[in-house]
């Protein structure tokens, strides 16, 4: 590890960072066939998957972690399907900013079931690598300027480490501030 990847392992807490790129089958195929380079993956205990509990279990920062959530609404009965992701310090504001962006009267988040099955993607292990094309990805702007997050990897026994960049360089990646304060 670099000294530039020093970063990678401080968002990583107490959980063994490998190369992404070599250890496929902590991923799904497509987030697999999507990684940015230098990203890297940690095996995680799949009851440990949501944000609380990992950052309680492996000493993983708060700050240094994003989540990944699917929203959904409608405009002239095209349904609109974005993927935001915010720090894990703040929330989406799906009510105001997200509505304003994807250009809604109303969004809300796409039911669980949905979500998974759309994706292709494990419940509490979505992340904005590997979507589908054709889905927005709403980067928030602190996600984006963050050197390092730990965020899904498309399954619920690991986690991605990445350039807050890298997701803002993904292909339908949007930086928008969609973000509040917890």
């Amino acid at each position: 590890m670099t000294v530039a990847d020093e970063g990678a392992q401080r968002v990583a807490g107490s959980l063994e960072l490998r190369p992404a790129a070599q250890h496929p089958d902590l991923l799904t195929p497509a987030v697999a066939a999507a990684l940015p380079a230098g990203a890297w993956v940690c095996e995680i205990d799949p009851d440990v998957a949501d944000t609380a509990a990992l950052v309680e279990a492996a000493g993983v920062p708060l700050d240094g972690s994003a989540n990944c959530v699917v929203v959904s609404g409608k405009r002239e009965g095209d349904e609109r399907i974005a993927a935001c992701v915010v720090l894990a310090t703040t929330r989406a504001d799906v009510n105001s900013a997200v509505k304003k962006v994807l250009d809604v009267r109303k969004a809300s988040f796409l039911p669980m079931d949905r979500a998974v099955d759309d994706s292709g993607m494990e419940h509490g292990g979505i992340t904005p690598v590997g979507l589908p094309a054709g889905w927005r990805v709403l980067v928030d702007e602190r996600v984006a300027a963050a050197p390092w997050v730990l965020i899904g990897s498309g399954v619920r026994r690991s986690k991605l480490v990445v350039r807050g960049a890298d997701l803002a360089a993904l292909p339908g990646a949007e930086v928008v501030d969609i973000a509040l304060e917890r």
